[in-house]
């Protein structure tokens, strides 16, 4: 079945495991981010990216959330792990957490210059790449539609949301965001998401992220 309740119970049951999208987690600085929604009549599916630097995954990393009636591989919860950076080594080769100056960062095998000075960190650095490479960084067509059936349509995506600050004490069903969201997903009609609140999913409203 396909119910905005059952959509939203699912959202907070992953939410309770510590398994839906948060940018305030310590372990990540956060870079970017994009939710996917897709449905039709029966089904529906929606995968949260969100980009962030691991210090101690020792790269820029594309996480995966996928949700859905439907999914083909896994359960609901982290869906995929996707490092970007093919070069980190000569990125930070004194492994200080800081960019060395003067050296491309090189994602998916494509060369990007840095306008970026020497010893800044380097999730600031990552980010100084967010405006015009964008889509590179995020998850192309094949990683989002893995453990998603081939002929589910998409429904709508959004850039930017507004995110609670903490899911320990606001679950997504009490948030107009995933509210919305599943009843875009319930209806099958995009128009449903029409937010109020203003977007706070850009890296600067989290500034305590990533400080484990």
């Amino acid at each position: 079945m396909k119910t905005t309740s059952s959509i939203l119970g699912q959202f907070d049951h992953c939410a309770d495991q510590a398994e839906f999208p948060d940018l305030d987690n310590g372990y990540y600085y956060p870079v970017d981010g994009r939710l996917h929604l897709s449905a039709d009549d029966g089904r529906w599916a929606m995968v949260a990216e969100l980009l962030g630097y691991n210090p101690r995954g020792g790269n820029l990393i594309d996480v995966l959330h996928r949700f859905g009636n439907c999914l083909t591989d896994g359960a609901p919860g982290f869906g995929a792990f996707l490092p970007r950076v093919d070069n980190m080594a000569e990125l930070d080769p004194d492994g200080e957490e800081c960019y060395r100056g003067g050296v491309p960062v090189v994602v998916r095998g494509v060369t990007l210059p840095v306008d970026a000075p020497a010893g800044i960190p380097l999730q600031d650095a990552f980010r100084l790449l967010v405006p015009a490479h964008h889509e590179l960084l995020l998850a192309d067509g094949p990683e989002l539609r893995a453990g998603l059936p081939d002929d589910l349509p998409e429904l709508l995506r959004i850039e930017e949301w507004n995110q609670p600050e903490d899911f320990g004490e606001t679950k997504p069903s009490a948030h107009e965001t995933f509210r919305m969201v599943a009843e875009a997903l319930d209806s099958g009609d995009p128009s449903r998401y029409q937010p109020t609140l203003p977007p706070n999913t850009h890296w600067s409203h989290w500034p305590e992220a990533g400080t484990l």
